[in-house]
Order: C-alpha cells, then structure tokens, then sequence
C-alpha cells in the first residue's frame, strides 16, 4: 500500500490575489488523498478571520493585468497594464482592483476565498495559525474561524520535515 503524500504550505500573503493560492492548492491536495497543513504566518494570518477583508494590491504587483469583467467582448479581452504610479496613488483604486476581481471570478465560477476555504476544513486540511505573529500583531483566537491549531514554527516544521511537497506563498 502507497504511503499518503504529504504537502506543507507556508501562507505569509494576505491581498486578495494571494489568498486564493494557498487554498486552492490544499483543497486540490485533499481531493487527490493527500495530507495537507497550511501554516499562517504573517499577513496570511488574517486569512483565518471569521471575516476575510483581503483587497487586490496592484501597486505590489505590477506584472498584474486587469481585464474588466463588463462592457463589449473587444473591451472585455483587452489586458489593461496598470503603472504604479497610478495604482498606488489614486484614492480607492485597490477597492476597484478588488471590486473587478471579484466580479471577474464570480463570472468565471471560480469560488470565493471563504468557500475554499470551508471546502479546505471539510477535506480534512489542517490550518495552523503561527502563535508568535499572533502576539506580535495582536491577533486573538476568538477574532479566527473554529477548528484552527495554534503553534510556532516547530510545530510547523515538525509536519513539514516529513512531507513531498513544501510551498510558500
């Protein structure tokens, strides 16, 4: 009998973008009978919140095309660069990066970061929450989701020394 595989991930992202990785790749993991742990670390760390607030930065990613989710088929196709200097300076604009991201991914029937995230728990994916970044930024356990494990990166690292595929993201 083949011995279960084994994946670790580190998520230390919290923007939008970044929080779809680290869920999509777990649930796909415990879908194919795979272990799974995600340890949150960092800005990850919000992502366990009752109430995921995470927004699209694209001042931190400049490499980020934004296809608008409305209008014509021609307007819809183009790949609109977004320069720096206007992403990080014009009042709001992460809350519409955010809104169209959001738009295009409910058009496209890519499921939300908190549904992945449940289908995650009901797969059996662990989550562990990285206690030292939780003192460090005043984080509590009443502010997370249930069925979150707490611990260091000992204890991350003890799951991880033994498992085929670590990633961090």
């Amino acid at each position: 009998m083949a011995e279960t595989k084994k994946l670790a991930i580190i998520a230390s992202q919290g923007t939008l973008d970044w929080a779809y990785p680290p869920f999509i790749l777990a649930s796909t993991a415990a879908a194919m009978d795979m272990e799974a742990v995600v340890f949150f670390t960092f800005y990850g760390l919000p992502l366990l919140k009752k109430e995921i607030d995470a927004k699209v930065a694209p001042h931190t990613n400049p490499a980020m095309p934004m296809k608008m989710p409305f209008g014509s088929k021609d307007f819809q196709s183009i790949n609109w660069p977004v320069p720096n200097i206007i992403s990080g300076n014009i009042p709001g604009f992460d809350s519409m990066a955010t809104s169209l991201m959001k738009e295009t991914f409910k058009k496209k029937g890519v499921a939300t970061v908190e549904q992945l995230r449940e289908m995650c728990q009901e797969a059996g994916v662990r989550f562990i929450a990285c206690q030292m970044t939780m003192e460090v930024f005043g984080f509590s356990k009443e502010e997370f989701i249930d069925g979150v494990e707490y611990g260091g990166a000992a204890t991350f690292l003890e799951y991880a020394a033994d498992a085929d595929i670590s990633l961090f993201i």
